[in-house]
């Protein structure tokens, strides 16, 4: 049997042509330099070592389904496979970008009825849910905090966004890609912002400040509504990098704190997998004053309802920043978060918060003594840690974090925020059991101890995986490439 591929030509027929030829052709095509010499060195192998090869593989995986993964500031979650089921369901994952309206209709209610919930969860009044991860909503946030500044006739005078120097990463580079001006706040004792400091910086050029609540130290911005008053006294606007939502739902919202925008990790909060990079969703949410501005298509209620169509796209929004994404966003992460919030509701969000906050409390104080806290204070979901007298024998935040893979856990985040030398940021979440906490914090006593008696071997760690202490700086600045031509 010969394969055979449909070559189409604008203006002409469908034509089909053996799969060899075209192959062949190709070949062709190719400059010199680039094909091999010679055939690919590979092992020849049967399908079942093939098999048992990658099986072997991935049972070295650290993943959240198997071991506990305490990545701070990220939310590894473990994630209901009902919503996986949910998402894979023929009639929205077949559904195409550009199918008719109306054998859309399921998809654009479920989007619709999300953007809904998102609202009364942050307590803003409209959002988009196009940008396809965190560090996309920031720039389509600051987008947005331009295009009003911009509207207002104030292009050249709001060009400074202020940042808090325990932030995301992402935050500065985000406002910085959209055009504006970087300036840090200092944190204070408290690991807040520093109220002075902020006063110092605000001026007749401030477009806006970047931060969290609770912020990256895992701590509540318990000055918010001064921030806000600061900010917007000297006409700038409030951006909320929503990382840390689950440690705040049904309790308090963003919109309520005076924040003009808010992003979402869909991918954190609301229980989608997003290791390795992706996929993400990072929808969007504004106030009533960049309400305009929000990117195009928006789902809106039919102008004239019918049997078969309730909702439509709209593009009749003239001061929209325009399209930001391809087609409508992650729908499947979308479809995902929607029934995490529909399985949980109000009360169940609500819960989710408490368990974060409790389980990260329960570990703060568990691990005190060895462990002390960069802030000695009541955290939320998260906290950061220090390495406290490992230090004196020469164990670092990283020897400690090798450790943990050989007892079988995931390292939290290290060395971040940077403020905090040596830090350990340690995020639960609302899903750990009791036992697993302990385990947790019998895990990294043990390690304290054997910092004050065997240090070097924490230096060697990890020494039970196959791969030992790997060169990480000699990676990042000599990688060997998996691909390429070579002479």
């Amino acid at each position: 049997m010969q394969l055979i591929y449909e070559r189409s030509v604008p203006g002409r027929k469908t034509s089909q042509v053996p799969a060899c030829d075209v192959a062949e052709e190709s070949l062709e095509k190719l400059s010199g330099g680039i094909l091999r010499d010679k055939a690919a060195e590979l092992p020849e192998v049967s399908e079942l070592q093939a098999v048992r090869h990658f099986m072997e593989l991935s049972g070295e995986n650290l993943g959240v389904d198997c071991n506990f993964y305490p990545l701070g500031s990220c939310t590894m979650k473990y994630n209901p496979k009902v919503n996986e089921a949910v998402a894979a369901l023929p009639g929205f994952a077949g559904v195409h970008p550009y199918v008719e309206i109306y054998r859309a209709q399921g998809t654009l209610r479920m989007l619709y009825n999300l953007e809904q919930y998102l609202c009364e969860i942050t307590g803003m009044k409209a959002f988009t849910l196009a940008p396809m991860a965190g560090a996309h909503g920031e720039f389509v946030g600051m987008s947005m905090i331009r295009a009003y500044h911009d509207h207002r006739g104030e292009k050249n005078q709001r060009t400074t966004v202020l940042v808090p120097d325990s932030s995301h990463g992402t935050n500065p580079a985000s406002a910085a890609i959209a055009g504006f001006d970087i300036k840090a706040v200092k944190s204070n004792e408290r690991g807040e912002v520093d109220l002075d400091d902020l006063r110092a910086h605000c001026d007749e050029h401030t477009a806006g400040i970047m931060l969290t609540n609770p912020n990256t130290l895992g701590l509540f911005e318990t000055k918010i509504l001064e921030i806000q008053k600061i900010v917007h006294g000297v006409g700038g606007l409030l951006y909320y990098d929503g990382a840390n939502l689950n440690a705040i739902m049904g309790k308090c919202r963003p919109g309520d704190m005076g924040f003009d925008v808010v992003h979402l990790n869909l991918h954190k909060t609301f229980s989608t997998p997003h290791g390795g990079g992706g996929p993400g969703s990072g929808p969007v949410g504004v106030s009533e004053r960049l309400l305009p501005f929000l990117p195009t298509p928006r789902v809106v209620k039919a102008p004239v309802e019918t049997p078969e169509i309730e909702f439509v796209w709209s593009r009749d929004f003239p001061l929209s920043i325009g399209r930001v994404a391809t087609f409508y966003g992650n729908v499947g992460v979308c479809l995902k978060a929607y029934a995490y919030i529909r399985s949980l509701g109000a009360a169940g969000l609500k819960e989710a918060s408490e368990d974060a906050v409790l389980a990260a409390n329960y570990l703060r104080v568990k691990l005190r003594e060895k462990f002390p806290t960069a802030y000695d204070r009541i955290c939320m979901h998260e906290f950061v840690a220090t390495p406290g007298q490992a230090l004196d024998k020469g164990v670092h935040t990283l020897d400690i974090a090798k450790r943990l893979i050989d007892n079988g856990i995931h390292p939290p985040t290290i060395y971040f925020p940077l403020i905090v030398p040596e830090a350990i940021m340690i995020e639960p979440t609302e899903t750990e059991p009791l036992a697993v906490l302990d385990h947790f914090a019998d895990v990294m006593l043990k390690i304290a101890d054997e910092a004050q008696s065997d240090p070097e071997l924490l230096h060697h760690a990890p020494v039970t995986t196959s791969i030992g202490r790997l060169d990480e700086t000699a990676a990042a600045r000599k990688p060997k490439l998996a691909y390429g031509c070579q002479g």
